[in-house]
């Protein structure tokens, strides 16, 4: 079995609203993180891993990527855009981009708002080998919380910054789908409300659970964290970037 997918959409345009007044004149997906761009962060990532075609899903602000990546030959990939509405959602964002650009019939499909160190070939081993329709890519949300430990006599004896919650499971934004879910898109809508519970109604909806390196930046909070952790992992050498 073939274990090598070569595409995936990326979703990049979202206003990002809860980053203004950052993302009043450029998308999300452009806002710098150590150096370079959100998505170039993503970009890198899709090509070290193999994958060299990548289809940008863009609405808000969409010339600022297409300006900037390009035919995507400067990254070593080759990069295609699809146009659609803000108001359309993810539904919309996803099913035009596969229609217009995706001739496999499996492939990397993700949100373009998180950096991580997830091992491509492992997660589609995993979706090839199981045959489902969806394969979400599950981690562990941290609380956003500090915990406090005490012991029975209500001494303080530690503190925990917002700890992993391991006995949840969210969903990352990384997939691998299989093109019948063109079947299950709306023309409009969120993919998490429409085609993920109609998936899971008739079995045909996988989780892959990962523990590596994840980080999502939807806030102004978010983003200093990332970079905050981006800087930690440049410092450790066994990190992967």
């Amino acid at each position: 079995m073939n274990t090598k997918l070569d595409t995936a959409v990326v979703l990049a345009g979202g206003a990002g609203t809860r980053l203004k007044p950052i993302t009043g004149s450029i998308p999300k997906g452009m806002i710098e993180i150590c150096g370079k761009p959100l998505l170039e962060w993503i970009v890198d990532w899709l090509v070290d891993n193999g994958v060299k075609n990548i289809v940008f899903g863009v609405a808000y602000r969409k010339n600022k990527i297409i300006d900037y990546f390009g035919d995507g030959s400067r990254f070593n990939a080759n990069i295609k855009y699809s146009v659609h509405t803000v108001e359309g959602g993810t539904c919309e964002g996803f099913r035009l981009a596969i229609e217009r650009h995706v001739n496999r019939e499996n492939f990397f499909a993700m949100n373009g708002d998180q950096i991580s160190d997830l091992c491509l070939s492992e997660l589609s081993s995993f979706h090839l080998r199981n045959g489902s329709i969806v394969t979400v890519v599950v981690n562990n949300p941290r609380c956003p919380y500090g915990h406090v430990i005490t012991n029975d006599d209500n001494e303080v004896v530690d503190f925990i910054e917002k700890p992993p919650c391991s006995y949840a499971w969210c969903n990352s934004g990384n997939y691998v789908f299989n093109k019948k879910i063109l079947d299950y898109l709306p023309l409009k809508g969120d993919i998490e409300k429409s085609t993920f519970p109609r998936l899971a109604q008739e079995r045909k909806l996988k989780c892959y659970p990962f523990t590596g390196f994840f980080v999502t930046i939807n806030t102004y909070k978010d983003l200093i964290e990332a970079r905050e952790m981006l800087i930690r992992r440049r410092a450790n050498r066994n990190a992967r970037f």
